[in-house]
């Protein structure tokens, strides 16, 4: 349940947009340490996105391909380990960088990573095309972020499945505004986040009026519009 405005909601909120230490080079907490976080913040769960290999990733390229999938879901796995002890349901994703424009992945995991050692060398069409036909979901992250690594904007609206207008660490609302605007245009979903790196996080996320069990319940609940925004704005 949610508090806001000293008013109970009945929502369960999830964390889109997360990282953590383990795989993430610019994030400074464990994925233990920000499930236990976001369980004290109330959260239902979250779902870990750390930078991929094309990303600010925290892991070495001189390593077998499999080695490195395996330390890239470490941030994963202990969040999962951790959550499932305090009751926070916790599921996997990645975030794909293109020349600064990012994707979050949600629908995928470990043994569809290891299997793909060529995903570095697709195209966006490439990699949207391969995500879906696993059964995999594409969210353009923070799409008019401004950024020293992102050079500009860049608009892929046949090659996403949703949006994210709402980003806590965007720290600029027109950004946010732009996202929405482009996604209402688009006629694509909304995703919210905080893109939490471990910072203090605000409430930012996606609400639902039940509990999500699996990734898949997620995205099919997304999917048929049956869920809200939740974004301290």
């Amino acid at each position: 349940m949610l508090e806001r405005s000293g008013v109970t909601v009945s929502l369960y909120l999830y964390e889109t947009h997360l990282h953590t230490k383990e795989a993430s080079a610019c994030s400074h907490l464990s994925g233990a340490e920000q499930a236990r976080i976001y369980k004290k913040a109330g959260y239902a769960g979250i779902i870990v996105t750390d930078h991929f290999f094309n990303g600010n990733t925290a892991i070495r390229k001189d390593l077998p391909w499999n080695d490195r999938i395996d330390l890239f879901c470490l941030g994963y796995e202990n969040a999962k380990k951790e959550g499932d002890k305090i009751g926070l349901s916790v599921f996997f994703g990645l975030e794909v960088n293109f020349s600064g424009t990012e994707f979050l992945i949600y629908g995928l995991d470990k043994a569809w990573l290891k299997s793909h050692p060529d995903i570095l060398s697709w195209s966006i069409e490439e990699h949207y095309n391969k995500v879906h036909e696993a059964g995999g979901y594409v969210v353009h992250a923070h799409p008019f972020r401004m950024r020293s690594y992102i050079k500009e904007v860049r608009l892929f609206p046949e090659y996403v499945d949703a949006v994210e207008i709402y980003n806590e660490g965007n720290r600029n609302i027109e950004f946010d505004k732009k996202a929405a605007e482009y996604a209402k245009k688009h006629k694509l979903p909304a995703f919210a986040g905080t893109d939490s790196h471990g910072i203090e996080i605000e409430r930012y996320g996606m609400g639902f009026d039940k509990p999500m069990n699996t990734i898949v319940e997620f995205l099919d609940h997304v999917k048929s519009g049956d869920y809200k925004i939740v974004a301290n704005i």
